[in-house]
Formats: C-alpha cells, sequence, structure tokens
C-alpha cells in the first residue's frame, strides 16, 4: 500500500490550506466564535473551490477525485477549526441540488445526533422531532434524536480526517510554544517533561493519519471514490481490508489522538491555555463533539474486537 503523496495530492493539500489561510484566518476564526451563524459567502467560496463536488464524476461538473484527496483537503479543514455541516454536505453532493456548489447546506442525521440543523436547507436522515440541546462547542450546535446511531462509514471516515487536522495543529501549538516560553532562562521545550509531551502528541498524530489514510485508500478500493456507495454490494477483498473495520479503527485512534492531544497542548501553555484568547480550548471542545458524531468509541472498539 502505498503512503507517499503524489505531487497532485501534495498541490491539492497545500492549495487548500492557503485558501483557509486567506480565508478563514485566526481572525475570521475568533469573530466566528462571537458570533456563531454560519457564513454562506464562505459556503459558496468552498463550493467554487470545490470542496463538495470533490468526489463527483468530471462529466458531471465535479472534480473527478477520489477519497484519499477528500480525507487530505478534510484533515486540513480540521486544522483551521473550519465551522459547519461539511461533511453532509459533502456527502449530498450529487444528490441534493446545489449541495455540490455549497449553495444548499445540508445537515445529517447519524440518528443520535445533527449539527447546524436550523441553519441547513435540506436535512438527510431521521431528524423528526429533533430537540436543541447544549453544544461544547460554541461553533457546533446541536440537535438530538431519539434513535438508532446508523453507520454510515465515509461520514465517519471524513469526521477522522478532521480530527486528524486538529491533531496535527495542537502539535504544531504546543511545539511553538514550548519554543518560545521561557523558565529559569530556558525554553521550556528544553525540558524533559515537556519533550516528552510533545513527542507523544507526535506519534498519536502520525499512527491516526497512517489509519485515516489506510481506511481512505481501502474506502476507494471498495466504491467510495464518488459519493455515497453504501448501496452497493458487498464486494470486500480481505487482503486490502475491510473498509468498515478500517474506518472504525481510523475513528477510534483520530479521536483519541485529537482530545488527548488537545490536552496536552493545554498542558504545555499552562495557565495560558484555559483563556478564551488560546485557540487550545477550541479545538478540545471541536474533538469531543466530533469524538461523539457517527461512531462512538465504544461503537468503534466493538467492531474492532468483532473483527480480530
Amino acid at each position: 500500500m502505498e503512503f507517499r503523496l503524489t505531487d497532485d495530492q501534495l498541490a491539492l493539500r497545500t492549495g487548500f490550506r492557503a485558501l483557509l489561510a486567506g480565508r478563514f484566518g485566526r481572525e475570521e476564526l475568533r469573530a466566528a466564535v462571537e458570533r456563531p451563524v454560519l457564513d454562506r459567502a464562505l459556503w459558496r467560496e468552498l463550493g467554487d473551490a470545490g470542496l463538495f463536488s470533490l468526489r463527483l464524476p468530471e462529466a458531471g461538473g465535479g472534480v473527478g477525485l477520489g477519497m484519499p484527496e477528500a480525507v487530505l483537503v478534510f484533515e486540513e479543514a480540521g486544522r483551521a477549526l473550519l465551522p459547519g455541516p461539511l461533511v453532509a454536505t459533502h456527502l449530498a453532493a450529487g444528490t441534493v441540488p446545489g449541495a455540490d456548489t455549497g449553495r444548499t447546506v445540508v445537515a445529517a442525521s447519524d440518528g443520535a445526533l445533527v449539527e447546524w440543523l436550523a441553519e441547513a436547507d435540506a436535512v438527510v436522515g431521521p431528524a423528526a422531532g429533533a430537540r436543541p440541546v447544549r453544544s461544547v462547542d460554541p461553533l457546533t450546535p446541536l440537535h438530538r434524536v431519539s434513535g438508532e446511531r446508523t453507520g454510515r462509514p465515509a461520514a465517519a471516515l471524513l469526521t477522522a480526517a478532521l480530527q486528524l487536522g486538529s491533531a496535527a495543529r495542537t502539535t504544531e501549538l504546543a511545539v511553538g510554544y514550548a519554543k518560545e516560553r521561557e523558565q529559569f532562562g530556558r525554553p521550556i521545550g528544553a525540558f524533559q517533561a515537556v519533550k516528552h509531551l510533545c513527542a507523544g502528541m507526535l506519534v498519536r498524530t502520525e499512527v491516526a493519519r497512517a489509519a485515516v489514510y489506510a481506511a481512505a485508500v481501502t474506502s476507494e478500493a471498495h466504491g467510495a471514490g464518488t459519493g455515497e456507495r453504501e448501496d452497493v454490494p458487498d464486494t470486500r477483498v480481505p487482503e486490502i481490508g475491510v473498509p468498515e473495520t478500517d474506518v472504525a479503527g481510523a475513528k477510534l485512534l483520530a479521536d483519541d489522538a485529537a482530545v488527548r492531544n488537545a490536552r496536552d497542548c493545554l498542558q504545555v501553555h499552562g495557565g495560558m491555555g484555559f483563556t478564551w484568547e488560546s485557540d487550545v480550548h477550541l479545538h478540545l471542545k471541536r474533538a469531543w463533539v466530533r469524538a461523539g458524531q457517527w461512531i462512538t468509541e465504544a461503537e468503534a472498539a466493538e467492531l474492532v474486537a468483532a473483527a480480530l
């Protein structure tokens, strides 16, 4: 299995990171936190950039790429803490009119939670009787529905990619702060206790990255390249992995990396990390919310254990 990114994939990742840095930087993030409504203009720009039509065939007006490329782009979105029902709108492209261009905002129910329901133009999945619940993340409004969680591997995988991006970003924030903040005349990164925290964060990120990328490759091999293909006959190829199990393992590792890295980043920042001005708490709150979406830690662990 080849994990090295191609030149085109590297260019895609670099281009999308630059797009978000210019359109949704720290100033825009802070403005969104102060006024948590969906930025429709930004949503249309993301649509024009191909975020939602990335996996649609070129003949259908899409970009014609696959799940591995989608994972790279969603990793960048997670890194930037980009708000909105990104996964739901991306997966609705090609089935809900306007979703591919960002003119239609789509929310989706996983049977238990729906994010951004009040802002959505269309909803996929059961949402009858949905009631608002308090969300710990100021940029992820939630509604709860009464029902059983429905498995959608593509949604879980893209959510894992968002978690991976957050884990990578908090590692960068911790390392950067450890190099700048001095104590006893030395950068705090020179102390072994801080070094170990940062090293652990990097290890968790890279392990999660390998799992997420592998799940994207196996999902692509099983027909997840263009839109939701969960209705196709089971054509699993055991020697290259079972997508549902791979996705469960990837989500499990990515959730763990995102939550624990954000906590360790808070430790490296000390008291500064708990202040409203720091972005670290925003990563931790988003990671907590995503960990409960599409497949929980317990559900993923059961799925992986059953496959052993």
